[in-house]
């Protein structure tokens, strides 16, 4: 499905003596870094520029080469993190679906799991399907639960349906037959003669993706991959072209929703893989920061134009959930009330996120109460005070009223800022709700916070975590404007603000591991020991052969598990060596314990079942996130100050990270970087430790 430009940049692997690029698209700006042999970083922030998103990319690229004064033959490798999946399904543009399933499983997709996200609202409706009920085709076949063929799939069936596929102008289709996970070629023959009798047409096998039991889990994974495929390969390879335009002829991987990087080639065959791509990117970024300073448990706060996110890592690890949904508001993806999104099975960060960002239309209902978000303004025509055009009130407009924002430019003045249109459109709020700009404008502030702390505590308190034990990273474009607020209100006591925060993301891209996984599901023959062993070793095989790096990869291997009768399950890591009957025992136990920290309570051994054998294959970045965390070259400004509103209004210190010390300065204080600006309440106080990362901490008192 990819061009062969495309599938030639994924071979060779990239000198070390050379540049590494990355780029990570947001919903307002496409972040780029470009890192040198001698650990040179070159950060370069655009606008993003939708719906062409790789002009954005090839334009920041471009522009980070020029601003390091290199060439297009310099550049060693591209790794990116996009929003191209997640847009096509969120903007209902996908490709034109087919769902090809055994005769009675037509529906599945409206069946579901009957489950509701808003119980007492009777105007809820559930998402319309990827696929219309006219596409969807039932073949007169049947695999029984113990793999017996029962039906056999007749030729001319198949050759009728492929009639019926081109006459209906499908562009892709998903082939999920009932019981499938059990005889994956029977499904896999069926998706073969597809691609033979309609040449071109994008076909995905569920077993190929998702090889689990679960029929709608797996129909709903498999249709999402073929609806998002078309677009994901067309971007791939306009990217791929437009750099070669440019001399540009590196190779390059894209960010998978695990936290793993994979080559552009493997990525348009499994698209569904990549649909919490940038996400991700920032989680990696900040799991790396934590081994680097030795920090066990930390919360990951992400927060751009359009959405903010949390995620949290403990003891070095980030929780990856085994499914999710996407386009549904809020993901959380181990919420009772799913529902409202399209479920996705495969790996992915265990991210919440909410409608919040800096573009974040701030409005009011009828009854008065102001409200931050979902909408959002965008990069185009982005909020008021960018003079694009833009005439709702946002957050970053709010931001700018406050004081807490540069009224003459941000993105190291390539956005220029328009204080008055700010000010314009706040009044608009300001009279809906009887009070002057500042005050709306504070309000929707705290707004923004108390809807951002339910990101948290979806990764936390609902995980059985308690938030106040962790440490709070803040990062992207809006996030350390708001990580002090935010933490003070969980009973966070510290906040660390990384260098490049507003581009960490593409930063996470720099450090992220290569990475391969495989899952089966837990068959009767595998009740032993040496069953279990043997089958690790076949996807250990199959790992190794697809990362082509044997000497290099680092395999680790987990069982999906879970009580008798539960619906959910929870993934547990097998220690290293031999399988035997002492580690499965050791697992067993090691799911005691995680089962009573997320649900408060525990049962026996022999309640437990082994759901899926699961084997994650990686490549370990030889470059360290220490080496990325140069404080920036900028000139020293003078002192300045402006006023800011905080419970009152105060004149508050402005100035550069390079002007802190390792000694504490106490708040207000407002600290501009190229890519963001932090924010240093009244109470709290900000230091510069050894990796330039800003401190900033709360008094405990202050949660007494």
């Amino acid at each position: 499905m990819t061009s062969a430009t495309t599938a030639s940049r994924t071979t060779d692997s990239p000198s070390s003596s050379q540049w590494r690029i990355s780029a990570d698209i947001g919903g307002t700006f496409t972040d780029v870094i470009a890192l040198g042999p001698d650990a040179q970083v070159v950060p370069m922030k655009v606008l993003s520029t939708p719906p062409d998103f790789e002009s954005g990319v090839i334009g920041g690229v471009t522009g980070a080469m020029t601003d390091a004064g290199i060439a297009a033959g310099d550049v060693a490798t591209l790794l990116h993190a996009t929003t191209v999946a997640t847009n096509a399904i969120l903007e209902m543009d996908g490709a034109r679906t087919a769902l090809v399933t055994t005769k009675g499983f037509r529906d599945v997709l409206e069946l579901g799991r009957l489950r509701r996200p808003l119980l007492y609202d009777l105007s809820w409706k559930k998402p319309t399907a990827l696929t219309r009920r006219r596409f969807r085709f039932e073949l007169d076949q049947r695999i029984l639960a113990d793999g017996t063929v029962a039906v056999v799939v007749d030729d001319d069936e198949l050759m009728a349906l492929a009639g019926r596929l081109e006459r209906a102008g499908i562009e892709a289709v998903a082939v999920c037959l009932i019981n499938s996970h059990v005889r994956p070629d029977v499904e896999r023959a069926v998706a073969e003669r597809l691609r033979t009798l309609i040449p071109g047409l994008y076909v995905t096998a569920s077993v190929d993706i998702s090889p689990e039991p679960g029929e709608f889990e797996r129909t709903s994974t498999a249709v999402v991959n073929s609806y998002v495929g078309p677009v994901v390969c067309d971007y791939v390879t306009a990217l791929g072209l437009g750099l070669d335009e440019r001399g540009i002829h590196a190779p390059f991987a894209i960010m998978q929703s695990s936290g793993g990087l994979l080559d552009a080639q493997s990525v348009t065959e499994r698209p569904v893989n990549i649909i919490e791509s940038g996400p991700a990117a920032g989680v990696i970024a900040v799991q790396k920061l934590a081994q680097l300073l030795g920090l066990d448990n930390v919360v990951a706060f992400d927060m751009g134009g359009t959405t903010a996110k949390a995620s949290l890592i403990e003891k070095g690890r980030p929780f990856v959930a085994g499914d999710y949904e996407v386009g549904g508001g809020m993901n959380i993806s181990r919420s009772m009330s799913k529902g409202a999104g399209y479920t996705v099975r495969v790996p992915s960060i265990d991210i919440a996120e909410v409608g919040a960002g800096g573009g974040s239309v701030i409005g009011v209902d009828a009854a008065g109460a102001l409200h931050v978000g979902p909408t959002s303004a965008g990069s185009r025509p982005g909020p008021a005070c960018y003079g694009q055009g833009g005439d709702r009130p946002t957050l970053t407009d709010a931001n700018v009223v406050l004081g807490y924002l540069s009224p003459d430019a941000i993105a190291g003045g390539r956005v220029e800022i328009h204080a008055e249109l700010a000010d314009k459109v706040l009044r608009i709020v300001a009279e809906a709700i009887d009070t002057d700009p500042a005050t709306a404008a504070l309000g929707a502030y705290q707004v923004a916070v108390s809807n951002m702390t339910k990101a948290v505590k979806a990764v936390t308190s609902e995980r059985g975590r308690d938030p106040r034990e962790a440490v709070l990273v803040a990062f992207g474009g809006a996030g350390p404007l708001y990580g002090a607020a935010l933490a003070h209100e969980l009973g966070i006591a510290k906040v660390i603000v990384p260098v490049h925060t507003g581009l960490f993301s593409s930063l996470g891209l720099l450090v992220a591991d290569s990475e391969y996984q495989l899952v089966t599901p837990y068959r009767p023959e595998l009740s032993t020991a040496a069953g279990i062993g043997a089958e690790f070793e076949c996807l250990t095989a199959a790992v190794l052969d697809h990362l082509h790096h044997s000497d290099q990869v680092q395999v680790e291997r987990f069982f999906d598990m879970r009580y008798r009768g539960q619906r959910f399950d929870l993934r547990i890591a097998l220690a290293p060596g031999r399988v035997d009957d002492t580690l499965i025992a050791q697992a067993y136990s090691d799911f005691h314990i995680e089962h009573t920290k997320t649900y408060g309570r525990a049962g026996t051994d022999d309640l437990v079942e082994i759901v899926n054998l699961r084997v994650r294959g990686f490549v370990p970045n030889p470059i360290g996130i220490d080496q990325v965390l140069k404080l920036p070259e900028q000139p020293m400004a003078k002192s300045r100050s402006r006023v800011c509103r905080f419970d009152s209004t105060m004149q508050t210190r402005v100035l550069s990270r390079a002007e802190l010390t390792a000694a504490e300065q106490p708040g207000p204080m407002v600290i501009e970087d190229m890519d963001s600006t932090t924010l240093v309440p009244p109470g709290a106080t900000a230091r510069l430790d050894a990796h330039n990362n800003i401190v900033i901490e709360w008094n405990s008192k202050d949660f007494a």
